[in-house]
């Protein structure tokens, strides 16, 4: 079977900022479209989640948030409160007053605070399978093994570049509660494609609880589980809640609660869909169009 070859390095950058060192990547040259990553995740993953908006035309700023790659976490910035202010403080580094923000899963506690603290800087919120109460990581022993070891990554990157097949497969069983049946059908879908394929391989090397993850996620597993009220029903911005009704790491009542507290909010629910399926499932490129006008119509 064909291998798939490593990902490139990141090409990233640091801020200085009151909340310390912020690493980011900044790509493309239109309108600023802050996106916030998930848990683990990194400024590598950010980037990679918005490679469709850049596509679109947008700039992309995809920070690494406090614990993960080369942001430091330090006292200053662990809460998620801190983490809110260090993005807006990242922006106003780079000489963005007014942004969209588009956050993932674990990026949506940070992402929702951001847009209660700093509403004249938000202009609007994508919130894709984000998380909005608190949360608890439930892993096997397995999961442990895999996730949290260096053997396990080292696992990990072998199966991504020698066993691509079963690597999507893998990572799509594992974020959604599909049938045999539709998750072999899902997995030759992606598979066939080049940009699924390549996007569900590089995000599963972003899964590893291993440095330079590993504080970042000790941090957001901390913080979550403890996860104080995120007042969205202050939030003034508008926001689309975008999840896949079959999500097993964050699920799909995330959305509901935040829709039934925020003031102006849509939410799109993606039938079969785990939790990567807005950049997966067949009906992917409608609901990245969707987000496209979105960001356009509330600029």
């Amino acid at each position: 079977e064909k291998s798939v070859p490593k990902p490139s390095a990141i090409d990233s950058e640091l801020a200085d900022t009151e909340f310390g060192s912020i690493e980011y990547v900044d790509r493309g040259t239109g309108a600023p479209v802050l996106v916030v990553h998930g848990s683990p995740g990194g400024c590598d993953q950010g980037s990679l989640l918005g490679n469709f908006l850049v596509a679109a035309g947008f700039r992309v700023i995809a920070p690494s948030r406090p614990g993960y790659m080369r942001t430091a976490l330090t006292p200053a910035n662990a809460s998620i409160d801190a983490q809110a202010d260090a993005h807006a403080a990242l922006m106003t580094e780079l000489g963005i007053e007014r942004f969209a923000v588009v956050c993932w899963s674990g990026g949506g506690p940070s992402t929702y605070r951001l847009a209660v603290r700093h509403p004249n800087r938000v202009s609007t919120v994508v919130a894709i399978a984000a998380l909005s109460g608190p949360h608890v990581w439930n892993e096997s022993i397995d999961e442990k093994l895999v996730m949290h070891t260096r053997p396990g990554y080292w696992l990990l990157s072998a199966m991504a570049r020698w066993a691509p097949k079963q690597t999507v497969a893998g990572t799509l069983g594992a974020e959604g509660a599909l049938s045999k049946h539709d998750l072999k059908a899902l997995a030759a879908s992606v598979y066939s494609d080049e940009v699924k394929r390549a996007f569900v391989i590089a995000i599963s090397l972003m899964a590893s609880h291993t440095p330079p993850r590993k504080e970042g996620i000790g941090n957001d597993k901390r913080s979550y589980a403890a996860m104080p009220d995120l007042e969205l029903s202050h939030i003034q911005a508008p926001v689309l809640l975008i999840h896949g009704d079959v999500d097993t790491d964050v699920d799909i009542r995330n959305s509901e609660h935040a829709g039934a507290q925020l003031a102006n909010s849509t939410m799109v629910s993606m039938p079969g869909g785990g939790h990567i399926c807005f950049w997966t499932a067949p009906e992917s490129a409608d609901a990245q169009t969707k987000v496209i006008e979105f960001l356009g119509n509330n600029a």
